[in-house]
């Protein structure tokens, strides 16, 4: 039997477990490790630490599928609408600039919610807080190993996070990749920012007319959503919840700031918008360093393969385009040249 590592439990490598248990006969042994206590990537949704049906999407806010995207990823998007876990965004979203026969979807659980639905269907073991730091060739096998020290043999390895974190790896895999490679891997560029939730109590209500609101005009702030009206989701189980999202020119000048500190100011800013807010009964401040891709590997193939017996291969957004349909392209790159190899 094979073993599989997967490393990165967000879209992309969720999905290359998928469809790696979807298409692949040969009996498989399939693990994937996140370095994150949680899964989802950037698409995490958080819970409110005094009620877990309150929850807010600190990163990925909607779906946008364009009309190519409509025939090209078909049965993906009728997958998860049959299931509930993708509806149409109803509510109204100020500020928005849309294309001609574009369509826009949330996730009523929350974006993880397809992370979670395509790891089911996977059947991989997952482990979180698994921080890889080496790969090194032993006996014609990967041995990956960790920050915590420990050590494991695969006999196939996909590595799904951002580009960055690919070329930080130690041991043979620097040697593994090719000039050209490593200068494909550093051209690929990512915005950061931060993004801050805030949960509320039971009853209050946030009067505004908008679900989410774009903000062109603050140096601080360029996105808010009620969230639990952006899912179109109302429970007297729990109080709303609020995400802010900071502009990038604010991310990237307050990287190495607190998160406590960032919180303030990004709490202060709101204030201007959304004049006498209560006080949040809980808060989580997310720092995305790597937001979205600005810059991806020239000519998007979709994959990157590093090695080809034992197999190596990347994925991820750093290879097509930073959204949905781009992780779901990439997977699919991935799985084509597996399905080679396998």
């Amino acid at each position: 039997m094979s073993r599989v590592l997967i490393v990165g439990a967000g879209l992309t490598g969720s999905l290359c477990a998928m469809l790696l248990k979807k298409e692949i006969t040969a009996p498989l042994y399939l693990a994937l490790w996140d370095k994150a206590g949680d899964i989802g990537g950037r698409m995490i949704t958080a819970s409110s630490p005094h009620n877990p049906k309150c929850t807010v999407d600190l990163g990925a806010q909607y779906i946008t599928r364009s009309p190519h995207y409509a025939k090209e990823h078909k049965n993906f998007y009728k997958e998860l609408l049959s299931h509930g876990i993708l509806k149409p965004l109803s509510s109204p979203i100020e500020g928005m600039k849309g294309k001609e026969g574009d369509c826009n979807f949330v996730a009523p659980q929350g974006f993880s919610s397809i992370i979670k639905y395509y790891l089911e269907k996977s059947g991989a073991e997952v482990f979180l807080k698994r921080c890889v730091t080496h790969i090194n060739l032993k006996d014609n096998k990967w041995q990956v190993s960790t920050d915590a020290g420990s050590a494991e043999q695969f006999d196939l390895v996909v590595l799904t996070m951002p580009a960055p974190q690919i070329l930080g790896l130690q041991g043979d895999i620097e040697n593994l990749i090719s000039d050209h490679q490593r200068q494909q891997l550093s051209s690929v560029n990512y915005s950061s920012r931060y993004a801050l939730g805030l949960f509320y109590e039971a009853g209050m209500k946030i009067d505004v007319p908008w679900s989410c609101r774009y903000i062109s005009t603050n140096h601080c702030i360029c996105f808010i959503s009620i969230d639990n009206r952006k899912r179109n989701i109302e429970s007297s189980e729990c109080g709303p919840s609020l995400l802010v999202q900071s502009t990038v020119p604010f991310g990237i000048a307050h990287l190495e700031d607190s998160e406590e500190d960032v919180q303030k100011l990004i709490t202060q800013q709101l204030e201007l918008f959304l004049p006498g807010l209560p006080q949040p009964v809980a808060a989580k401040c997310q720092k995305w360093i790597y937001s979205q891709v600005t810059d991806s590997v020239e000519n998007r193939p979709g994959q990157m393969t590093l090695h080809l017996k034992p197999f190596l291969v990347c994925g991820g957004d750093g290879f097509t385009h930073s959204n949905f349909d781009g992780c779901v392209a990439s997977a699919l790159s991935v799985m084509k040249v597996l399905k080679r190899y396998i």
